[in-house]
């Protein structure tokens, strides 16, 4: 079974048991099924069935890594189901007349069927069913004890995916001689040469037991191109001071630090607000585009647009558009180049359309049609990505996300602003953004327009 199949079996199979639950209270409490208080619990049962999936999901039912235990399914049913609990005798409270007709022990009673029924049939689940996984292939960077502790218990977690690569010796020292075996398992090498071996072996996933230079090792792996590997610590008091627990294995806490930490709805949010937003905005704004292209025409002539290819999320090649701001043909000789200061092939007309940012107007279009964001890093060209993918470490991570008209590295630095500083804000906004900083960070777009810094 998929995991998607899992989580709609589950939810599915809840609500079912809910009602069942609910339906075996009323008959415990008033021997039938009174119409009156019947009624009120049809009344309610659709918000019923809403709160204890809800709290399902809070306390990871719908989630199979956080159940794979039966002390796990038991303790997670426990504080969901008693959460629903809560949740539908505030409802009955709150519901008015019809719904106060539901009787009060009814809910304590289905808390203790519904908590029955669902601990079962998760149990059964647990004992004869399987969820089908991508393989997690696992290394973890240590060979002491809790090390080998650990890789045992990931390999009895095979069921889910899980499997031990092998074992990384936490010296850092690329000299250093390690053994070849520790506890069953093989030692791949040591943590200075952890993206090597992580990319060698196909790891998915990292787990730092012993303690070593983490900064640098962490670094090593998020910046690896072409290397996508989720990395574990099994905590120190630092680290549980600064952070959250994200999973346990075994009796073992782990603390994921390379996670985005970008809410799953985020996306589909951005996209919608930048749909409409930018039709709005292109509505409300065409008469300065038509005052701007009357003007291109006049001074230079046509084309009044300007189209060029650039990179966009995952690398994937775009035209992006532009109100023309220089010579024709500015690059037939000279090729692709980066605009300078004072650049002679920009026209009188162009260089207000720059310092104003006007030209980049047309960009509407590329957000309307789903190629670019208002807010992201913003997308360069071809020519100049293959440069900087091979000089700059981690210079690919920034295509992950969709690139955007303007963004962190724009309104904190310019044009002039090196390519590597560039890339610590585009990676900032990657992992810490959210929608209060895009509507920041166009406030601060709209002052930089405004006052002229860092255009050209």
């Amino acid at each position: 079974m998929s995991r998607t199949r899992f989580i709609a079996l589950s939810i599915a199979l809840d609500a079912v048991f809910v009602l069942v639950g609910y339906i075996l209270a009323l008959l415990i409490w008033l021997r039938g099924l009174p119409a009156y208080n019947f009624n009120a619990f049809i009344a309610l049962s659709p918000l019923i069935v809403l709160a204890y999936v809800a709290s399902g999901w809070v306390y990871g039912l719908y989630d199979p890594e956080r159940a794979d235990t039966a002390w796990a399914v038991a303790r997670s049913t426990t504080a969901a189901t008693f959460l629903g609990t809560v949740l539908t005798l505030a409802l009955a409270y709150l519901g008015g007349p019809l719904t106060r007709a539901l009787p009060r022990p009814t809910p304590l009673i289905a808390w203790f069927v519904i908590l029955v029924l669902l601990i079962t049939w998760r149990g059964v689940f647990l004992r004869f069913g399987s969820v089908k996984w991508p393989e997690q292939r696992v290394i973890i960077v240590g060979t002491g004890p809790a090390s080998v502790e650990l890789a045992a218990e990931v390999e009895r977690r095979a069921k889910w995916g899980w499997k031990v690569t092998g074992l990384v010796d936490p010296s850092t020292d690329p000299t250093f001689a390690h053994a070849e075996e520790v506890g069953g398992f093989p030692v791949l090498g040591n943590a200075a040469q952890i993206a090597g071996v992580a990319r060698a072996h196909g790891a998915t996933r990292v787990i730092v037991v012993s303690p070593v230079a983490l900064r640098e090792l962490v670094e090593s792996l998020v910046l690896a191109d072409e290397l996508s590997v989720r990395v574990d610590v099994v905590p120190e008091l630092y680290e549980i001071f600064i952070g959250t627990v994200d999973a346990i294995v075994g009796d073992v806490p782990l603390m994921e630090i390379t996670r985005s930490t970008v809410p799953q709805y985020q996306p589909a949010a951005k996209r919608m607000i930048d749909f409409v937003v930018a039709l709005v905005v292109l509505i409300l704004l065409s008469p300065i585009l038509l005052v701007a292209a009357v003007a291109i025409l006049i001074t230079d002539g046509g084309p009044i647009l300007f189209s060029q290819e650039r990179s966009g999320k995952h690398l994937k090649p775009f035209p992006v558009y532009k109100l023309r701001t220089m010579v024709k043909d500015a690059e037939r000789l000279s090729g692709p180049v980066l605009a300078d200061e004072d650049d002679p092939r920009v026209t009188r007309v162009g260089r207000f359309l720059r310092r104003s940012r006007i030209d980049e107007l047309p960009q509407l279009f590329n957000i309307l049609k789903g190629e670019m964001s208002f807010v992201g890093p913003r997308p360069e060209r071809p020519f100049f990505v293959d440069q900087y993918v091979q000089a700059i470490p981690g210079y690919r991570e920034r295509f992950n996300v969709k690139p955007g008209v303007t963004g962190l590295a724009q309104v904190s630095g310019g044009y002039a602003t090196t390519p590597e500083r560039k890339l610590k804000y585009d990676l900032i906004y990657m992992y810490h953004q959210n929608l209060a900083m895009d509507v920041q960070i166009v406030a601060e777009t709209l002052r930089v327009v405004l006052t002229g810094r860092g255009a050209r």
